[in-house]
């Protein structure tokens, strides 16, 4: 019985160990879901240390950022996200939303431009751009 208790210890101890960085990322989406941002970055945090090359928690945690207004933050994991995928239309568009709030309007139509070049129907890089435009110009 004692060996049957003990194996059973292990085998807990062992599986919350075992912890992948998917499953942190699945974690992290279900608390971003439910509200919890500040939980989801933490897990976001956790894949991200086990997975340096994560790029969709890159991604998404710049997006959990951005609603917390940590703008700094959000910067850096968007740009990251396009370093380790320049592909990303999504995340230029967040880096424009965050150069936007930054007032930063050149930066915020350069990255509209970016997202438009690899996804022609994104109609937040073309509203953002506009109001860029429009901003920049004053």
């Amino acid at each position: 019985m004692k060996n049957l208790l003990f194996a059973s210890l292990m085998m807990m101890t062992c599986s919350i160990w075992a912890q992948s960085a998917t499953g942190y990322f699945d974690k992290a989406m279900k608390k971003a879901e439910a509200g919890n941002t500040k939980g989801a970055i933490a897990d976001y945090n956790k894949a991200i240390q086990m997975s340096p090359k994560f790029v969709e928690a890159y991604q998404n945690r710049g997006v959990a950022k951005f609603k917390l207004n940590d703008l700094k933050g959000a910067q850096a994991d968007f740009s990251k996200t396009i370093e380790l995928d320049n592909m990303n239309a999504d995340a230029f568009t967040g880096r424009a939303n965050v150069n936007y709030k930054l007032q930063k309007y050149q930066e915020t139509i350069d990255d509209c431009t970016s997202s438009l070049g690899l996804n022609p129907k994104d109609y937040i890089a073309y509203n953002l751009r506009g109001l860029a435009y429009s901003e920049h110009w004053r």
